[in-house]
């Protein structure tokens, strides 16, 4: 190999410049006699793919644009966050040093790694001069560092990667093209993960960003009607001084009319005359001025019945938009937070601000009118013809408002389980958002939990009073006092340790089950508010719908009547009324919420399609969109061929994959919802060895792993094996990871990833041989596959590609030294190796409990004829 000296840094700089868009063979060329490495010796490559960089595909794949401009991908690496980019050392400690990653960024992302097919022989003389050209421009940065002491430590690296690249890979290229299909695979799917992340980001700050501007522009509103108020209060106070100064003036013209009648009782006299004519005079004057003072009153009085009129209009907008919008916009949020959809519980504090400062102020404001009220009461005027008397409706008015908010804002701030489990304990918290104005934290009020059927909640909503004192259960620890907290301002109670007792369950019509049916919790409270009770208000309020069980395995089915109700329910519908059919992409956000929630890692589209054909039928690639699905079709007709429904099927594998496989399911290692024919399919395309994670079809809450190996019986021919499913209880034996990890010829997942990297990590420590106190050795666990031996990576027979076939005979000697290895996974005819196994094609085999096996030991060992063979 010609090993030519590396250019000088600042020449290296301008090449990459020169050549950030170049691609396939043209870059490939150029690199080469920059870099002394030789020409690829087999062109037509490039000329099948010809534009087929790593950078190009990543670019192509995102819709950017592949110019000189475009951000390279190890770039979009580097500024992923900290906690992702631990995820990128982990997965360049496994065969290729990060460091040369690194400095040759520019060259590995030009290579087109991922079209190489690894079975394909013509692709041999790619990979050779791949590998020729990494180890050429290694060496060479090797030279370029010799007289460098600050990189030392990194010629050292490159030099021992060189050795062990050579080692492992001259007689093995295809060996290096997997390693760098496997990182840059995991490279390039966690930066395309942040980069969904950050778009989910940016609309999420757009949506911060709105919804900052409504809070603002709503606080600007209680601003501007604070200051109405404080105005309308100037012009009471200023109409109260001149109704006060008009009665003085009155009072002055009685003073002189009975002056008058005074003197007009008196003898006729000069001086009688005169003081007539003064006292008449100043009468005069009065009259005109009470006349012209009353002229005043009666107009402050009307304009100010129309500042009130004006208040209480935008105090009715703002109000709308507090309680009908954003408040019932709140209770939506928490209704699907009880689905998995993120909620911003901190919210509620703002509407608390907001209701507070509305309460204040209607509360102002409909003192002013009392106020307005005994002005008119000691000073009555009649309106003149052709005005409208306004305040006897302003005084209904803010009365109205003031009751509708305080009831509106009587509201339920952690729900109670919505699958309610009879005789379990659960809380609830209650919040009054206006307690800590009107002094009703002064004397706080007590509040009463009880239970009723839907039937209830409907008479309810219509203003039924009787039902008020109805109940369809008994709940215990069901009454409390609310408590004020000073720091927070909050007044609010905690039913921490309520319980259902009994429950009366209504009668079923038809087909519906006793999972179907709902109730909710009602808390109800009475306070007063205003001097010796002026103001008494009834508030109750309603939780979320509640399913009630009486038995652990009734909760897969209550959650899917919870779930379908908190998803497709209308504000302000007849309780608890929900459509029967929704359309197939409302229920895949639902499914999406849920299972994210679950498991911390989303479904993607894919995914979703795959669940649409598990109910319609169909392929992957077809469209859903337009497609709707009944309840019925949900969570109470089986799926065909099948005796679960499909709710069923996929509450299970949420479940187990939360429990067991959440790790592996947020890297991306688990492909999960595939077809066994899919899977086929793609296994075939691709080495012997390779192996990817699917859920069960035919059982609940299992996963199976499949594989393609070499078939024994048809050289050169391969098949693709399923094992049998694994479920929970196999998981709390011994992990997926080091079950994987066990099945030495399992070595790639899907599509080329090294099973060291994607499952190491989440191994348990290795065991190690070790004696207890006892003297005893520990047992070790493993899984085996039955018939696999070391050398091939398919079971011994081959009668039944689908299903792995029974072991050889197990040897006495090995059973009476207690050597045998523990099996976890083995069938009882497996130790009587004249019983002839008849499987069909879609059999496969059952785990079972590691004592079944040292049960049949036991009972092997009595035997008359045992261990004499």
């Amino acid at each position: 190999m010609d090993i030519c000296k590396r250019p000088k840094r600042e020449e290296n700089t301008a090449f990459y410049e020169s050549a950030g868009d170049s691609t396939g063979k043209d870059f490939q060329q150029s690199y080469n006699r920059e870099h002394g490495v030789r020409d690829c010796k087999f062109p037509g490559f490039y000329n099948e793919f010809p534009q087929l960089s790593l950078g190009t595909m990543y670019h192509k794949k995102q819709g950017l644009s592949t110019c000189a401009h475009s951000m390279s991908l190890w770039t979009k690496t580097q500024q992923l966050p900290q906690e992702v980019l631990r995820q990128i050392q982990d997965v360049y400690s496994h065969g290729l040093p990060i460091e040369v990653r690194h400095y040759f960024a520019q060259w590995i992302e030009q290579q087109p790694w991922m079209e190489i097919e690894e079975e394909n022989p013509q692709h041999e003389s790619v990979a050779q001069e791949l590998l020729d050209g990494l180890i050429t421009i290694l060496e060479n940065k090797c030279s370029e560092f010799s007289n460098d002491e600050n990189t030392f430590l990194i010629r050292l690296k490159f030099q021992e990667t060189v050795t062990r690249f050579k080692d492992l890979y001259l007689n093995n290229p295809m060996g290096l093209v997997r390693v760098f299909k496997a990182c840059l695979g995991v490279e390039m799917r966690l930066v395309e993960q942040a980069t969904n992340t950050q778009t989910n980001t940016m609309q999420e700050m757009d949506m911060a960003h709105e919804q900052q501007e409504k809070n603002q522009a709503i606080m600007r509103k209680i601003e501007g009607i604070q200051r109405a108020t404080k105005a309308t209060d100037n012009d009471l106070k200023d109409l109260q001084l001149k109704q006060e100064s008009f009665v003085i003036e009155y009072q002055n013209q009685l003073k002189i009319n009975a002056l008058i009648n005074q003197y007009q009782a008196e003898q006729n006299s000069a001086k009688k005359t005169e003081n007539l004519q003064i006292l008449e005079k100043k009468k005069t004057e009065l009259e005109k001025n009470l006349y012209s003072a009353a002229e005043v009153l009666l107009q402050l009085r009307l304009a100010l019945a129309d500042k009130h009129s004006q208040t209480f209009q935008d105090l009715e907008s703002l109000q709308k938009i507090v309680i009908d919008e954003e408040l019932i916009n709140w209770k939506r949020k928490q209704q699907l937070a009880g689905n998995g959809v993120p909620f911003d519980t901190g919210m509620l504090d703002m509407l608390q601000q907001w209701s507070e400062a509305l309460a204040d102020t209607v509360w102002k404001n409909r003192q002013q009118i009392l106020k307005v009220e005994g002005l008119r009461a000691s000073l009555p005027m009649d309106v003149p013809a052709g005005k409208v008397d306004l305040l006897p409706e302003l005084n209904q008015k803010i009365t109205g408002l003031l009751s509708s908010l305080v009831t509106s804002t009587f509201i339920v701030e952690s729900q109670p389980p919505q699958v309610l489990k009879k005789d379990s304990r659960f809380s609830a918290t209650v919040r009054l958002l206006v307690g800590g104005k009107l002094n009703i934290h002064m004397s706080p009020p007590s509040v009463k939990a009880t239970i009723i059927s839907e039937s209830l909640a409907r008479s309810l909503l219509k203003n039924d009073q009787k039902c008020k004192s109805e109940t369809s259960g008994e709940i215990v620890n069901n009454t409390g006092t609310m408590e004020y907290h000073s720091a927070t301002g909050q007044l609010s109670i905690t039913f921490r340790n309520m319980q259902l007792r009994k429950i009366k369950r209504a009668d079923r019509k038809g087909t519906e089950a006793v999972t179907e049916e709902k109730f909710c919790i009602l808390f109800q409270s009475q306070f007063t508010i205003g001097g010796e009770g002026e103001l008494v208000f009834q508030v109750w309020t309603l939780s979320l719908p509640v399913v009630v069980t009486v038995h652990g395995n009734q909760e897969c089915n209550a959650l899917a009547t919870v779930l379908w109700d908190n998803q497709f329910s209308e504000p302000g519908r007849v309780p608890f009324v929900v459509p029967e059919a929704v359309p197939w992409p409302k229920l895949a956000e639902m499914l999406n919420s849920k299972f994210t929630s679950m498991t911390e890692g989303p479904l993607t589209k894919e995914n979703l399609n795959y669940l649409a054909t598990k109910i319609f039928g169909g392929k992957v690639t077809d469209d859903f969109t337009q497609a709707t699905l009944q309840w019925s079709t949900f969570n109470k007709d089986s799926l065909q061929t099948r005796n679960f429904t499909f709710w069923e099927w996929f509450f299970s594998v949420a479940r187990i994959t939360k429990d067991h496989l959440k790790g592996p399911w947020k890297d991306g290692s688990i492909y999960g919802f595939i077809s066994k024919i899919e899977s086929q399919e793609r296994l075939l395309a691709k080495q012997t060895g390779t192996f990817l994670l699917r859920f069960s079809d035919s059982e609940t809450g299992g996963i199976t792993i499949a594989w393609v190996a070499d078939d024994i019986s048809k050289p050169g021919d391969r098949q693709v094996w399923n094992l049998a499913p694994f479920t929970a209880k196999d998981f709390t034996i011994r992990s997926l990871a080091d079950r994987i990890m066990d099945l030495k010829d399992l070595k790639f997942l899907y599509p080329d990833i090294s099973k060291d990297m994607a499952f190491e990590k989440y191994c348990n420590q290795k065991d190690k041989v070790s004696k207890s106190i006892e003297g005893y050795i520990n047992a070790d666990l493993r899984t085996i596959i039955p018939g696999m031996t070391s050398h091939n990576a398919s079971p011994m027979s081959t009668d039944n590609p689908q299903t792995p076939q029974p072991l050889s005979p197990i040897s006495n000697d090995s059973l009476g030294h207690n050597q045998m290895d523990t099996i976890d996974e083995m069938c009882p005819q497996q130790m009587n190796p004249t019983l002839s196994l008849d499987y069909n094609p879609n059999d496969i085999m059952e785990g079972f409990d590691i004592g079944d096996i040292g049960d049949y030991v036991m009972t092997l060992s009595k035997t008359q004829d045992f261990g004499q063979t």
